[in-house]
This record gives C-alpha cells, structure tokens and sequence, in this order.
C-alpha cells in the first residue's frame, strides 16, 4: 500500500458515506484531509476521529460564484492538493413521467456540472505541481441507466465521458491521473437523501440500499485503485456488475433486460410500492 504521509488529500461529500470512508481510509495511511460538504458539524465529527491534519472547509457546490475562493482557501492550506476526490451529490427516486423539468436542472447541476467546475478551477494549479490523482465518483448507473434515476443517470453519464475525455489530455502531459468509481449499493444515505418527482428529499432508504456494501470495504477498494493508477474501478456485485458489464459486452441483452426489469419497477413504483 502507498504511504500518503506527504499528500493531501480534498474529498468532497466528506461528512457522511463513502466521503467519510475516504477521509478515514486515506488519513489512516499518513494523508492530510480536507472535508467539504455543507454540514460543519458533520464535517467536523469526522475531522475528530481523523489521526492526521485536517482543514474543514465547507461549501455549497453549486455555488459557482464562490467556488474559485474556495479553491484558493485548499491550495493555501498546505500549498497543494495531491488527490482530489469529487464525492458530493445526490441521487433520485422517481419515475421521468412524473419528474418535474427542474429537478433534472438541480441534480445535473449537483453531480455533474459541480465537480467539473472544481475540477477545471485546480488544473492549471495540478499541472504547475507536477501532478495529481482525480478521483470521480460516479455510479453503476454511468454505464446503464436504471429505472427511477433518469436524471441521475445522466449526470452519471456525463461525469465518466468528462474525467474520460479529460485523462486523454492530462495523464501523459502532465501526469494528472483520473479515476472514475463506479460503486453499485453500497450502504449509505443516498437512497434517504434522494429526489423525489417534486425535488423534495424523499427521507426514506430502500432495501437495496440498506443490504449494500460496507463504505469502508469500498474506500479501501478505491485506495488500491488509486495506488494502480486503474482508470476505472467498478466496485458492485452479484447483477449491478453483470449490467454494467453488459454495456460494453452484449448491449442488446443489457437493453432487453433494462426494459423487462424497467417495466417491473415502474409498476411496483405506482402502486405504491418503492421499496
């Protein structure tokens, strides 16, 4: 395993899931922290039980107008940022039918656009350092999209064609690597803290959910991954991985079963049944 006792390392979505994995994960092995996400205190509880340096720096990602000051406040902290890992955003339970326009504007807003505006602010910085690892957290649903996530999907989508798009120009060059992690269920709070219809916070978790992966299991999964330097790292089991290695193997049989598995959902969705 790496020692990251000379690194620092800036997770956002840092107070609960697999941000808090990560930051317990990566400090463990030597690293200074920054936790970012909008809960001081939670960002601060994790910060408690951190064994190295950490910076709480709080924000709201999709405020734009701020992000560049936030930026600096990082850089200045230690006068660099050698990992950063774009973890915050939100998921969705709905059906499209019934979503309103703008929850798809919110939620693309959150998961996609946010993380490649703190991403673009850092590059010129990360190629004047020498280098840099990103790590991109996207979802199993970036490779195939699942029922009651269609704007998810699409955020999830375009964050892997980003850090895809973007590693073909920066690795080589600049020696800024980029990891995408696509985790299937992994138990955390992404199920309680969903977008309903409406874009209110659906409060409620589901079973899939509930019986996921331990996060840590998955932080330690993307510390290997980023030791390698593995471009993608697709940590899920049992049909989430069988789906999203369909996408590239046999499409048309990812397509029929998403429409059969779809079409099952949406029922029990309208009946009342969103478990």
């Amino acid at each position: 395993m790496t020692t990251y006792s000379d690194k620092i390392v800036w997770i956002t979505g840092a107070s609960s899931g697999i941000g808090e994995a990560l930051a317990k994960t990566f400090s463990a092995n030597g690293a200074d922290i920054i936790l970012s996400g909008r809960r001081v205190d939670a960002l601060q509880a994790v910060a408690d039980q951190l064994p190295t340096e950490t910076l709480v720096l709080p924000f709201e990602v999709t405020d734009y107008s701020e992000l560049e000051a936030i930026v600096v406040k990082a850089w200045d902290w230690k006068g660099k940022v050698d990992v950063l890992v774009n973890n915050a955003g939100v998921s969705q339970r709905s059906l499209a039918i019934h979503t309103a326009p703008q929850v798809y504007t919110d939620l693309i807003n959150i998961d996609l656009i946010a993380p490649i505006w703190l991403t673009q602010l850092q590059l010129p910085r990360m190629v004047e350092a020498g280098g840099a690892h990103i790590i991109a957290i996207s979802s199993v649903a970036g490779r195939f999209g699942p029922p009651l996530r269609t704007a998810y999907a699409a955020a999830k989508h375009g964050l892997i064609g980003y850090m895809d798009a973007l590693r073909t120009e920066v690795s080589a060059r600049h020696n800024i690597n980029v990891t995408n992690v696509l985790p299937g269920s992994v138990a955390t709070n992404v199920s309680r803290n969903a977008f309903t219809a409406s874009g209110s916070i659906r409060g409620k978790s589901d079973a899939a959910i509930e019986g996921g992966d331990d996060p840590m299991d998955c932080a330690r999964a993307i510390l290997e991954a980023v030791d390698n330097n593995v471009p993608e790292l697709i940590f899920a089991s049992g049909m989430e991985l069988d789906l999203a290695k369909l996408r590239h193997s046999d499409p048309e049989k990812l397509f029929e079963l998403g429409s059969q598995f779809g079409a099952q959902i949406a029922e029990q969705y309208e009946s009342g049944d969103d478990s």
